[in-house]
């Protein structure tokens, strides 16, 4: 059986769910937009991959989550890096 030196670039990350588990806080801003210092939490989750080499992203995410494209959308440092990785 041959070797296979395949590198995973590409990553999926569901982000779909309500964050019932979490309410209250959850009833105003999606779970993975909830602030850990000065970062949405799914920012770490995006800049980790970055820095493992992930160069194509998939948020699954709910109609109602307006939020998180919104973030991405206006991401310019989070576009430059990942210019520079790609």
């Amino acid at each position: 059986m041959a070797a296979v030196n395949s590198k995973v670039t590409k990553a999926v990350i569901p982000v779909a769910g309500l964050g019932t588990r979490m309410l209250p806080a959850t009833k105003a801003i999606p779970k993975e937009m909830l602030p850990l210092v000065d970062k949405p939490l799914i920012q770490y989750v995006v800049n980790e991959c970055i820095v493992a080499g992930i160069t194509e992203i998939v948020l699954v995410t709910h109609s109602s989550k307006n939020s998180i494209e919104n973030h991405f959308d206006t991401s310019f440092e989070l576009e430059s890096h990942a210019g520079k990785t790609c």
